[in-house]
């Protein structure tokens, strides 16, 4: 039963006795018929083991053909700054921007590198891979960045993690539109329990071994490939979208002491560094409504100043600034 994994909802019913109508017993039944019994009941659900896609078949004559990035990175730590990546997938595929839907066959690329470091204790832990592992390997260049340059748009989930990893790394995905299957679908809206990939895989009824980077990828991109929950469009579509509209850091900057737990409350995070409290905001028109929100609620109308950030696909997500103005309100 390695294919498959049942996730029990309620307490196993007894065992009937055999009968003569009945049909053949557990015992004689395969895994995958046993879980197709256990989807008839509403007090079971059946997870599969996901099997990675290296062809989803031919598209259509017409298709609109984006060629979008799926990646994923594993590293030594969590600071672009001072650790390391130490393995890298990526996921080269053709989507139809009509339909949001995946064709023919699927590029693969993965690799380990070598941190020039131990890798520490609890990176071992999350990812398995070992100093012995990566010992005396290094990523191709060549083989990245000629990747890389054929896609129109770089996906992951999670890409202000990975994004300024892999760009100071390989300076060509710096020129590269990016989108972020994590914060640019809402998919608390669409009624997921959880964004983790291994939760939306879940909903899907899969389950994988997380943690590695060209898994994490497959199963991104199937979940990807599936209308997203309460929409009639993928998200694969969505990311499509969300890439050619700009987005908005708004800093509320001078923002009074005592209005800290209203910001919270609503959004906003601290950027200890700069000292201000911040929110990101997905188009312009929330950005109208935000601005009209602190006028009225934070700043009690009187006269202000705040910082809005423009951020588009080119350098949402990396470390590099957006452009900045002021706004008066």
């Amino acid at each position: 039963m390695t294919q498959s994994s049942f996730e029990f909802d309620a307490p196993l019913p007894s065992t009937p006795p055999p009968t003569a109508s009945a049909p053949a017993t557990a015992g004689q039944l395969t895994p995958e018929e046993m879980a197709q019994r256990l989807e008839q009941d509403p007090d079971f659900r059946v997870l599969r083991r996901l099997v990675p896609i290296h062809d989803f078949g031919p598209g259509p004559p017409d298709a609109d053909t984006r060629r979008m990035l799926v990646l994923d990175t594993e590293t030594t730590g969590l600071s672009h700054q001072t650790d390391k990546i130490i393995e890298l997938a990526m996921l080269l595929v053709q989507v139809d921007a009509n339909t949001g839907l995946p064709f023919g066959p699927v590029e693969v690329f993965e690799g380990f590198e070598d941190p020039g470091m131990p890798i520490p204790a609890v990176a071992q832990e999350v990812t398995g891979i070992r100093d012995e592992m990566v010992q005396g390997h290094r990523l191709d260049d060549a083989l990245v960045a000629a990747m890389v340059a054929r896609a129109d748009l770089v996906v992951a989930h999670n890409a202000g993690f990975d994004r300024p990893f892999v760009e100071a790394r390989f300076p060509v995905f710096a020129a590269k539109a990016w989108a972020c299957s994590f914060a640019d679908i809402d998919w608390k809206a669409a009624g997921a329990g959880s964004s983790k990939l291994s939760a939306l895989a879940q909903d899907h009824g899969w389950f994988y071994d997380a943690h590695r980077a060209q898994v994490d990828c497959h199963a991104l991109l199937q979940v990807l490939a599936r209308p997203v929950p309460k929409s009639p469009t993928t998200g694969l579509s969505q990311l499509l979208a969300a890439s050619v509209q700009p987005s908005f850091k708004l800093r509320a900057t001078g923002s009074p002491f005592e209005s800290k737990d209203q910001l919270k409350a609503r959004g906003y995070r601290w950027d200890a560094e700069a000292k201000v409290w911040f929110c990101t905001l997905a188009d312009a028109q929330r950005l109208e409504d935000e601005l009209a929100w602190l006028k009225a609620e934070v700043y009690g109308r009187r006269s202000a100043r705040v910082d809005i950030e423009a951020l588009d696909s080119l350098v949402r997500y990396s470390a590099r600034p957006g452009v900045l103005t002021q706004q008066a309100l």
